[in-house]
This record gives C-alpha cells, structure tokens and sequence, in this order.
C-alpha cells in the first residue's frame, strides 16, 4: 500500500473552523476541518462528535468523500441514524438493557426492541459536545454525561480527539473516566464507502480482511447466542481478504438474522496497551486501501443492511442497502452480562483509553 506519494516535506496538517448548523436553543454547532498536504481532509461537527466527511485521493489523485452523511445540522437531529457518531455510553447492544454491577442492578433505555443499542434513545451521537482544543491537524472534543443518563451511573467525562497526519491516518482517541464505577464501550460509527459518498454504488465489491479465527453467533435480537466459534467454512471467515459481497447472499441463519453482515469479529480477550491490526479494506476501482487499527478485543462489521432508500445524504442520492460499510472496534456486544466476553467496568477515578486509527493509502499496482 502507497501512500503520500506527493507529500511535501514541509508540509505540516492545518486546522479551521466554521459554523456547521444551530441548535434548536440557538447554540451554534461547529465543524472543524482537519487538512494534510497529501490532500486528505476529515471534518467534525460538534453535534455527536460526528466525523461528517473524510476526503481521500484515490489511485489518480482523485480526491472523493468516503464517508456517508448530512450536508446539514437538521438532517442530522431528525434522522441521525449514527453516521460519523461517536457511540456511547455503551457501542453495540446489551440485552434487555440490563446490568448489574457490585449487586446493583441498572436498566438502561431500550431503543433497540428490547434491547439498549449504542447508548440509548439519545447516546453521545445524539448529544452537543464542546470544543476544547483545536491545533495543527487535531480537535479535541469533550462531552459530560450525567449519572443516570439513560440508565446508566456515573457522572462520566469523554474526550473525542481527532488527529490528521502527513502519513494518510486520521486517529480517533477516546479517553473517559467516571466519578463512581460505571461500564463504558466506546467507538466511531463512520459509514464507509471507498469508491465515494457521490458514487452511488454497493460495497459488495470492496475486498475485505479480518484477521479474526472466531466470530460472535446472535439470536433473533441480535444478542449472543453464548460461545464464540470458528470462521472456518463459514461466510465469516476474512482471513484472506475477499469481495465482501462473494457470500454475503450466502444459505446461512447468521446472515439471515442480521439482513447481511451485523456481528462481531474477536481479535483478543482483552484491551490492549497498543492499536493492533482490525481490518484492511480496499476498492478495486479506485485504488483506495483502508486499514483500521485499535486497542480493542472485539470488531463489528455492518454491511448497512437497514439503509432502505428512504435516507438522501450529501450528494442527494439515496442510500440503498449495501451502500457502506461500518468497522466499529470495541468490546464484544452485551459483555456487561457476559464474564467470558471479559468486562467493561470502568472504576471511579481511572482512565478509560481507546485509540482508533484509519490508515488510508492506494493500491501500488
């Protein structure tokens, strides 16, 4: 993978900002644009900590916005449907919203049928975040979240800085801590598309790698069945990488309960101290070549299977099934209620950290 082939030495990434949108109280809603020399920019909106477009040069130079979204603030309060969302207080579903931590049993709001999806009703992508930093090539964002806030304890402190380099990577750093013991799971939730936003065409040929032995088997709920098992001889297994549509169609109940690819990948049993390998991902068309590295034990894959045509984003096309892909690094879905999943206590006074980087780059060939 190439990247940065006409990267200036002096080159240095820069930093502006500009008024997005207005809240319904009047408080204005910032984006900030983060730029390098190899023509890659990512902005950020205050509004959810929103990663709410990433422009990428492919093969030819062409540069092109690889990430679904609003070209509007009030797109996003009405519709939402996480794109570019910073997801907490807990990414993915915990089952019936329930949890017990040191003999209290907590519930948290159920937004998924009977379960707590990504936050709650209203999670961090929904919320208004302050800008507390802004430097070359980097924001730091901040939000509060209350104790009790959609069930959950704590008062929790979360910081969302986005860094752009001259290498190609745009880092998402997630650090958190809490005032009493809480559980937190945090994660970005950027739709993908590689070929462009504008492209209007399917992911299903973008090659896929995930070098993963296990995935996680679901219910009807989209909750764990129990144990982890083998990707050997399954439509999971992308341990070399292949068309992410090659058996996306496949006779398979796991594909079938998620409408496409919506589960788990396990890439280790705990956090670890450094990003690791996650995923590679690549478009033959254009050349673009995407790598997702992270701390973190667990990967969920979304095909964006619930995208129903219903949804205009940025280029005033329609979102249609299959239209982008999500990479959400993270602990595997419903650990609170799973020990053998590991845990995702947070204790009073420690420090919450999850690093996530997107290294892009094209195709040498």
């Amino acid at each position: 993978m190439a990247v940065g082939r006409n990267m200036k030495e002096t080159a240095m990434p820069t930093a502006t900002r500009d008024i997005f949108g207005t809240m319904p109280d009047g408080t204005e809603v910032e984006r900030i644009t983060l730029r390098n020399g190899q023509g890659m920019s990512a902005s950020i909106i205050s509004y959810g900590a929103i990663l709410q477009a990433l422009c990428v040069p492919d093969a030819a130079g062409r540069v092109e916005d690889v990430v679904l979204g609003y070209a509007g603030l009030d797109d996003y309060l009405a519709r939402g449907n996480f794109f570019g969302g910073s997801i907490g207080r807990y990414a993915n579903r915990i089952a019936g919203g329930r949890f017990t931590l040191d003999g209290v049993a907590y519930q948290a709001t159920c937004n998924d049928g009977s379960n707590c999806l990504h936050g709650g009703a209203k999670g961090f992508d929904q919320r208004l975040w302050s800008v507390e930093e802004v430097g070359e090539g980097e924001v730091t964002l901040r939000y509060t979240s209350a104790d009790g806030e959609e069930g959950f304890p704590g008062e929790l402190t979360v910081w969302a800085c986005y860094q752009l380099d001259e290498a190609g990577v745009l880092s998402l750093t997630y650090r958190a801590c809490s005032d009493r013991a809480t559980i937190v799971n945090l994660t970005g939730h950027a739709y993908f598309n590689l070929a462009g936003e504008a492209a209007a065409c399917s992911i299903e040929g973008h090659h896929l790698m995930i070098p993963a032995d296990h995935y996680v088997p679901v219910d009807e709920r989209l909750i764990p069945l129990g144990a982890v098992a083998p990707v050997a001889g399954t439509p999971f297994d992308f341990r070399q990488s292949h068309a992410v549509g090659a058996r996306l169609r496949a006779d398979d109940r796991q594909l079938s309960l998620g409408r496409g690819y919506d589960h788990s990948w396990v890439l280790g049993d705990a956090p670890r101290p450094e990003p690791f390998l996650h995923a590679r991902v690549s478009d033959p068309a254009s050349g673009r070549v995407m790598e997702v590295w992270s701390n973190q034990p667990g990967l969920q894959l979304y095909t964006g299977n619930f995208l129903d045509g219903t949804i205009r984003g940025k280029s005033g096309h329609a979102y249609r099934q299959g239209d982008a892909l999500c990479l959400e690094p993270q602990l595997l879905p419903d650990t609170p209620n799973r020990p053998e999943f590991g845990s995702a206590r947070l204790e009073a006074g420690a420090l919450y950290q999850h690093q996530i980087l997107y290294r892009f780059g094209v195709d040498a060939g």
